[in-house]
This record gives C-alpha cells, structure tokens and sequence, in this order.
C-alpha cells in the first residue's frame, strides 16, 4: 500500500522506480481509510538519503502513512539544501499542535559528545517531552536510541573503545514478541556507531525489555511496550552502500578507518558489499507499524 508524500520531494522519483506505490495527498483523501500518520524527526546530515531508505521501508506494509518530516530549528543543517528544508520539512512549533500515530527518531553521528554539550538538545528534549502525549508510539534509531534512553530512564551511553562499523549477527531472545514476529532465530543488520548500551543497567528499568543482542555489537533492540517505544542501536535502513560510503569517506579525509567487518565480499574493499539486512529491516519496521501503531492506536485518539 501506498505512502503520502509530496509529488516534488526527491525521493519520489527514486521510490517509483523501485515499483514502490506512492500518491500525493489529492487522491489520498478519496480514500475511505484514516492514514497512520507518521512524523520522522530527520537528525541525519545527509537527510535526503536518510528519508529516502525510511520511506522505503515504511512502504513495505499494507497501511497507508501519512509523513510529515520535521528538522530541528536550534541547529542548521550544512549538508542539506535549506531550499530542501523549507520546502519539504517542518520545525516543532509548526507541528507541536497536531497529533500522530507514530514519530521516527533518526540517529546522528554525535556519539562523541555528552547530550547536554549538543545543540539542539533543549529542542530535541521539549519535542520528546511533547510526544509523550501527542505521539502514540515512537521508534528511535542509532543515537536516536541512546538518547531515547537517556531522556526516558537516564541510562547513560557507553563509549566504545572504537568505532563499531559493519554487518553483525544477532540473536533474537523473545521469538515470540510482536516486534520480533516472522524473524529467523539470527539475523543481520548494520551498525555505524562509536556508542553502545549500559546493558547493566537497562536490565534494571521496569519495562523495558532487550529483545536481541549480538556478541559483538551488543544490545540492538530493546522495548518499552507499555509506553510504546522502541529502541534500535544500528541503522537497519541502510542501503547496500551506505557504509561503503562512510568508509570511503573517512579513507579520504585520511582518518583511517577499520574496513567494516562482514560487509564487503571477502573483507574486501575493492570488491562490492553484500546487503544482508533487507529481510530483516523489511519485517521490523512493518512489524512497527501493524501492531503498535495500526492494531494499537485508536481510530480517533
């Protein structure tokens, strides 16, 4: 089924070439169906890229949404045309009197600096504090998550030794959990990250619940469904290439990374990478939507 998004925004193109339904509002509203209305509070610098590989997944269900794509005032993007911005994103006081079914929290690559040191956190902890009763259930990504959990329960972020960048096996602990519903018992999914979870810790907070884990990139998905939120530490909407990119381009600026493990064929950077992750971050973000969104959200709340 369809998403909703504007006839100009640049990932259109994209997603109709990838036979993916997409409609602009006009033929939405004859439709005989409330939308799931979705907001994606876009922290990425590469946003056009960052809201391509969302909508793309948030595609891949039998639900229309509804998506309204929001930036932080308190801090400009410098990698995104403000053109782009003006014309396709909202600031919080522009949406702060609406409700919606379902917020996307996106990572950012901040890890490095304590949440109070950033920007734009004063801003990002009013909207969070506003989404506790405007927003029915929220899905945090990458630092997303690590800042979902510090605002949430003051679970601190770990610092990595080094940068976590690759594709890595996990376990999944409850096959019976919802989120979890259709995943094979290990799956793949990317990471990108210089943080991690206080596993210690998170097992403490009433709740919240670590749904997998992997040996090697520790804690990925974590659940608090009896506040609606959900928690993932690694970037399952990637494309094929993004972390090649992001390898590519720390080679360049001569930072030396480690070459991402278990992602090009052979360890080899010359060689094209393998996407592993597509299934998986499919049924996980479907399974968001089916049934703590669509199933649990009431008709007019």
């Amino acid at each position: 089924m369809p998403i909703t998004i504007p006839n100009d925004l640049p990932a259109r193109e994209i997603l109709e070439g990838e036979n993916i339904f997409v409609m602009d509002s006009c033929r939405a509203e004859k439709q005989d169906i409330r939308p799931l209305r979705i907001v994606i509070l876009n922290l990425m610098p590469t946003k056009i890229e960052t809201e391509t590989q969302l909508l793309r997944l948030l595609s891949n269900s039998p639900l229309q949404v509804e998506v309204t794509l929001m930036h932080t005032a308190s801090y400009e993007s410098k990698n995104t045309q403000k053109s782009h911005l003006e014309r396709f994103y909202h600031t919080f006081s522009e949406i702060k009197d609406k409700k919606f079914d379902g917020m996307i929290v996106t990572g950012a690559p901040i890890e490095h600096l304590e949440f109070e040191e950033i920007a734009y956190w004063t801003e990002l902890v009013e909207i969070l504090e506003w989404a506790k009763t405007n927003v029915f259930s929220i899905f945090y990504s990458c630092w997303g998550a690590f800042a979902g959990l510090h605002f949430h329960y003051d679970l601190p972020k770990i610092t990595l030794p080094k940068k976590l960048s690759g594709v890595y096996r996990h376990e999944a602990l409850d096959k019976l959990h919802p989120l979890l519903f259709g995943f094979d018992d290990e799956f793949y999914a990317p990471h990108s990250r210089n943080a991690g979870v206080d596993m210690n810790g998170a097992q403490k907070v009433p709740y919240l619940q670590i749904l997998s884990v992997s040996d090697k990139a520790g804690a990925y998905l974590l659940a608090d469904t009896e506040k609606m939120r959900f928690f993932v530490t690694g970037h399952p909407e990637y494309d094929t290439d993004t972390l090649a990119k992001e390898y590519f381009r720390d080679v360049d600026k001569g930072i030396s990374p480690g070459i991402p493990e278990n992602y090009f064929q052979n360890d080899d950077p010359t060689k094209a990478p393998i996407k592993l992750w597509r299934s998986h971050a499919n049924l996980l973000f479907s399974n968001w939507l089916n049934f703590y969104v669509y199933q649990a959200v009431p008709y007019n709340w």
